[in-house]
C-alpha cells in the first residue's frame, strides 16, 4: 500500500511539475508573440494619429487624435496610384518568370545524366560568394539597354541562387520512379515538368514565389539608381523619396513663413513613416493567408536529410 500511495505521490508531481512547465513555455510563447505584435500595432496606431500630437509620446494602443491626414500626405500628389501598378507588374511579371526560369533550372539540374552538371552547379554556387560590383553591373546594365527599361526590375532578379538550389533539392526528393514510368508512357522532359514536377511542388514554388514577390515589392534601390524616369518608380522608390524630402524640409526651415507653415501641419516627417509603413505592407501580408498551408512544408526543404 505504501508504495502504491508513493507511486501516485510521485505521479501527481510529476503531472504538477509538467503544468507548470506548460504553463511557462505558454507565457514565454505569448510573451514573444507580444514582442512581435506589439510594435506593428504601434505603427498602426501612429499612422492614424496626428504627427504633432504623436511627437508628445505616449501612444501605444490607440489613437489619441484620430486622422487620415498621414495617409492623404502619401497619396497627395497621385504619384503613389502610378507607383502601385509598377509595383504590382513587377511584382505579377517578375514572380512569374522567375519562378518559371528557376523551376526550368532546378529541373534540369536535377538531371543525374546531365553534360557537365557538376561544373555548373559549382559556377552557380560561385556566385553566391563573389559579386561583380555596383560599376560593373551598371555598365552591364547600360549595355544590355536595361536602365530606365521596366525590364531593369525583372530581368536581373529572373534567379537567384539560394531559391534554384532549394527547388533543385525538392525536385531531388520526388521518386524517380515517377519520371521513369512516365517516359515509359512516351513522355517528354518538357511534359514531365509540367504534368508531374510542377503539381507536386506547391510547397516548394509557394515558397520561393512569396520570397521572390516580397523581394520585388520591397525593391527600392533598383529604381532610385537605375531609374532616372520618375514616373517608372515603383511605390517603395516613391516613398523612400517622399520622405526624404519631408525630412529634408523640417530640418531646413528657413524662413518665418514656411516655419508657420511647418507649425501649422499635422503631419511629421515619423508619422509619415508610419503612414508609408502601412501602405507598403498591408498588400504584401494580404497574400500570405492564401499560401500559408504550403509555408511550413516548404520552408523545411533541405533541413531534413533522409
Amino acid at each position: 500500500m505504501k508504495q502504491i500511495e508513493v507511486r501516485r505521490e510521485n505521479k501527481i508531481k510529476r503531472n504538477a511539475g509538467e503544468q507548470i512547465l506548460q504553463a511557462i513555455i505558454y507565457l514565454i510563447i505569448i510573451l514573444l508573440c507580444l514582442a512581435i505584435l506589439l510594435p506593428c500595432l504601434n505603427v498602426l496606431v501612429l499612422s492614424f494619429n496626428d504627427g504633432k500630437d504623436a511627437a508628445r509620446g505616449g501612444i501605444w494602443f490607440w489613437p489619441r487624435q484620430l486622422t487620415l491626414d498621414n495617409f492623404r500626405e502619401v497619396f497627395k500628389d497621385g504619384s503613389i496610384m502610378g507607383a502601385y501598378g509598377i509595383s504590382i507588374a513587377r511584382t505579377v511579371i517578375g514572380t512569374f518568370l522567375s519562378l518559371m526560369v528557376t523551376t526550368l533550372a532546378g529541373y534540369a539540374l536535377k538531371q543525374k545524366d546531365l553534360p557537365g552538371r557538376t561544373v555548373l552547379t559549382m559556377l552557380i554556387t560561385f556566385t553566391m560568394l563573389f559579386d561583380g560590383g555596383m560599376i560593373p553591373k551598371y555598365i552591364q546594365y547600360k549595355n544590355l539597354h536595361l536602365l530606365n527599361s521596366f525590364w531593369v526590375y525583372v530581368v536581373p532578379s529572373l534567379v537567384s541562387v539560394t531559391y534554384l538550389l532549394m527547388v533543385r533539392t525538392f525536385f531531388e526528393g520526388i521518386p524517380d520512379s515517377l519520371e521513369e514510368s512516365a517516359k515509359l508512357d512516351g513522355c517528354g522532359f518538357f511534359k514531365i515538368y509540367t504534368k508531374i514536377m510542377m503539381p507536386l511542388s506547391k510547397p516548394v514554388i509557394a515558397v520561393v514565389g512569396l520570397y521572390t514577390a516580397v523581394n520585388h515589392w520591397n525593391d527600392w534601390f533598383s529604381g532610385a539608381f537605375y531609374m532616372s524616369d520618375t514616373s517608372k518608380w515603383p511605390v517603395q522608390t516613391v516613398l523612400q523619396n517622399m520622405l526624404t524630402k519631408a525630412m529634408n524640409a523640417q530640418q531646413n526651415v528657413e524662413t518665418v513663413a514656411q516655419a508657420l507653415a511647418q507649425n501649422a501641419a499635422t503631419t511629421t516627417s515619423d508619422s509619415l513613416k508610419m503612414a508609408a509603413v502601412v501602405v507598403t505592407t498591408v498588400p504584401i501580408l494580404c497574400v500570405y493567408p492564401f499560401i500559408q498551408k504550403y509555408f511550413a512544408q516548404g520552408s523545411m526543404i533541405g533541413a531534413v536529410k533522409e
